[in-house]
């Protein structure tokens, strides 16, 4: 008798574990235009009388460096509505108590014990350091606030009892405390796989990316999304029923994937040059352990050959102002340009501000080096950047092909505004995005600069964050002396690994700033990645010769 006692028991307390990992993040606000405010968390428990609710813990992490930066038991929150056997609770954090990514993340853990599943996170996913979700990577929830207002938030929509069976929304109208819009605790019903795959499915090469498109797929039971499989490979991963597939949109290791809604019917990857890749599509429904995909009859395949592009200049702003290949240019004001070390896509961006104590007036500007892009049969430019306080009217986006690249921009060379070929945020945001990609071949040369410049005003004078100044062309079929003589390394500055594009078989020599070989050895044509974490930091000099006895010079600065 003892025996069954204990198995009871046993088998009483094994339920209230599992019970326990029925809370779930439901609603959270954090960020919006202006000042933050109204920033709160929302979480949803089942039977919360059976717990002690200082055993729930909400910590929140960040995605710079991984580590925890606030923790709240759910005894502090306040309790909510109360929808049959589940409770609401919401915590109202002060103005910017909540930060406003990227990547930053929110756990949920029970006695110090991550919850399945509860380590989510916001604009990117970051790998926890410390805390309850120590080593584990967060899951992104795919939508997040930018531009809002106080009163909107992130919640999820849906019907059932638990975490799994429901999506998160794009920002609305908070319900803090309260069942969210569209949203019913309940028995929980999943949809069958998908009736049909998607049609006309297909593939293109555009510069350094490849757009892939497709008809939404038809018939009784409609997707509510896709995953698609890209590879340079010969076979593809087939998707299991119950198993969601994390993105990876990362083509290093020869795969990625990626989940797309039900209704978008296109996505792109970012490729190397003249490669070609394969890719499929799967529909499925539902989501987490109720995710059910098409796997039977035959997924649409395609075939794409990335277009033969060549990276011209890539400054990513990681490090310390004096290892930028951009110049900055200061014509007037105190204010100057500077690194920003905490901020940036990924951190380490350039940023320019008109304010300090108060609006001063400066005009300033941030110079690529000379670039010779007079071969290609298309350039682009392109960068990410964050604008806030004020407004755009004092940023701006120049190309010159006669500038001298010393002297005051203001007044010396041939500057064409090109900044209405880029997009900006039109409320004030920290919150990187890309501007674009500007097909610029028609303003290049053989002496071609592009610029960031920067006026404020005693009116006027917003915090301009710019990052991933990128240009590379296309490179034209028949076009033969770039081919013979040039070579594209990136990214300058490096650190660890080396990109080298060739455009024949040869040798490279890799020289320091004495003369001394640290490196020679035999390339192919095409990309070739070199180890260069063994190099000393400072300035080395690249040259490739090619089979053809051409010889190409650069130079090359370790970080």
């Amino acid at each position: 008798m003892k025996k069954i006692y204990l198995t009871i028991l046993f088998m009483g307390l094994f339920v209230l574990v599992i019970r326990a990992q029925n809370i779930w993040t439901n609603e959270f606000h954090y960020d919006n235009v202006s000042t933050d405010e109204n920033e709160f968390i929302e979480v949803v428990l089942e039977d919360a009388g059976s717990y002690s609710l200082s055993d729930f813990a909400v910590t929140l992490y960040n995605g710079n460096n991984g580590e925890s930066y606030d923790t709240k038991t759910l005894d502090q929150f306040t309790m909510g509505d109360v929808e049959g056997d589940f409770t609401i609770y919401y915590y109202d954090y002060p103005s910017n108590g909540i930060q406003n990514g990227e990547s930053d993340g929110i756990a949920l853990s029970y006695q110090d014990v991550l919850i399945a599943g509860q380590f989510i996170s916001y604009e990117g996913t970051l790998t926890a350091i410390g805390g309850p979700a120590d080593g584990e990577t967060s899951v992104d929830i795919g939508v997040s606030e930018s531009g809002v207002e106080s009163d909107q938030s992130l919640q999820l929509s849906g019907t059932g009892d638990q975490y799994a069976a429901f999506t998160w929304q794009e920002p609305a109208l908070n319900t803090k405390g309260q069942l969210n819009n569209n949203q019913t605790f309940g028995g929980y019903t999943p949809d069958p796989e998908p009736s049909n795959y998607p049609t006309a499915f297909a593939g293109a090469a555009q510069g350094m990316k490849i757009n892939l498109t497709w008809t939404d797929a038809t018939g009784e039971q409609l997707p509510a999304a896709y995953i698609v499989y890209g590879t340079t490979g010969d076979t593809f991963p087939v998707p299991e029923d119950g198993t969601p597939v994390t993105d990876d949109t990362d083509f290093s290791d020869g795969e990625v994937a990626l989940n797309v809604p039900f209704g978008d019917e296109g996505c792109s990857f970012n490729v190397d040059p003249n490669t070609s890749y394969s890719f499929t599509i799967y529909p499925y429904t539902n989501a987490g352990e109720y995710i059910d995909f098409k796997t039977d009859e035959t997924a649409p395949v395609t075939d794409v050959m990335s277009a033969n592009y060549i990276v011209v200049s890539s400054e990513e702003f990681s490090n310390a102002l004096n290892t930028w290949s951009w110049t900055p240019y200061d014509v007037n004001g105190d204010e100057e340009w500077v690194w920003e070390e905490n901020y940036g896509n990924p951190p380490g961006s350039a940023k320019m501000s008109g304010h300090t104590d108060a609006n001063y007036p400066n005009e300033d500007w941030l110079i690529s080096p000379e670039l010779d892009l007079h071969s290609y049969m298309e350039v682009f430019f392109s960068f990410d950047h964050a604008r806030n306080f004020a407004t755009n009217d004092g940023l701006s986006v120049l190309v010159s092909s006669d500038y001298d690249g010393t002297s005051d921009p203001s007044v010396n060379g041939t500057w064409i505004d090109i900044t209405n070929m880029f997009t900006f945020p039109e409320n004030g945001t920290w919150v990187f995005s890309p501007a674009g990609e500007a097909e610029v071949v028609e303003h290049s040369g053989a002496n071609t600069y592009f610029a960031f410049r920067y006026i404020s005003t005693v009116e006027d004078a917003a915090t301009w964050e710019v990052d991933n100044a990128l240009v590379y062309g296309i490179i034209s079929v028949g076009v033969e002396e770039i081919m013979k003589e040039n070579i594209s390394v990136y990214p300058n500055p490096a650190t660890d690994r080396l990109n080298i594009v060739c455009p024949l078989q040869g040798q490279l020599r890799i020289t320091n700033i004495t003369g001394q070989v640290v490196l020679q050895k035999a390339l192919n044509s095409g990309v070739n990645t070199v180890n260069v974490s063994a190099f000393e930091p400072g300035l080395y000099v690249v040259q490739f010769t090619g089979e053809e006895g051409n010889t190409s010079t650069q130079k090359l600065m370790i970080r």
